[in-house]
């Protein structure tokens, strides 16, 4: 992404300083795999779910009716958390991460919806899509993120990405990332 479209993102998304572009769109490059992927991928064999998401396949005989089908995957593990309703609702998969930062679960749809003042439950699909970028903008604001995202450096990073992760997943490729976005922006 050069320099000219970041300006641009940054008019679009009425996003403040150049530290706060570097900050949003360095995690954004980690989390989308330099922009390749707008919709979790889900398709994990068994020791993929046992590694991943261990709490919901602590064996392997736990993952036998589960490897690689994507869609029961993610109806088992968002079931009955973030809004969503049992695994048989199909709302995990309805509802899984979609967009510039993974937008999750029902009730994130719903205030996401809100946010935009389009109907993104109904279709979620507008996530990947019309609201790829707005979708992040979005979990900054909810989030409060801006307020960490003054200056460009390892601590800053740091703090943000435990924010958007949870965690310190890609931290190396996160930190790399956005100073890189913020030295092209100077």
């Amino acid at each position: 992404m050069g320099k000219k479209t970041l300006l641009k993102l940054k008019e679009v998304l009425k996003i403040q300083t150049n530290e706060d572009l570097s900050h949003f769109i360095g995690q954004i490059a980690h989390e989308t795999g330099d922009f390749n992927s707008d919709t979790e991928n889900l398709n994990y064999s068994a020791k993929g779910l046992i590694t991943t998401f261990k709490k919901y396949f602590p064996t392997l005989d736990s993952t036998k009716d589960y490897a690689n089908q994507p869609q029961k995957i993610a109806n088992r593990v968002y079931a009955n958390r973030m809004g969503n309703s049992d695994e048989n609702s199909g709302d995990g998969f309805n509802y899984r991460g979609r967009g510039a930062l993974q937008l999750t679960g029902k009730a994130n749809y719903k205030l996401f919806s809100d946010y935009v003042g389009e109907d993104c439950v109904k279709s979620p699909g507008l996530v990947s899509t019309k609201y790829f970028f707005e979708s992040a903008k979005f979990f900054f604001d909810n989030n409060k993120l801006w307020n960490l995202t003054k200056t460009v450096n390892d601590a800053s990073i740091i703090t943000v990405s435990k924010r958007v992760n949870g965690g310190t997943n890609g931290l190396q490729d996160r930190i790399s990332k956005t100073k890189d976005f913020y030295r092209l922006l100077q």
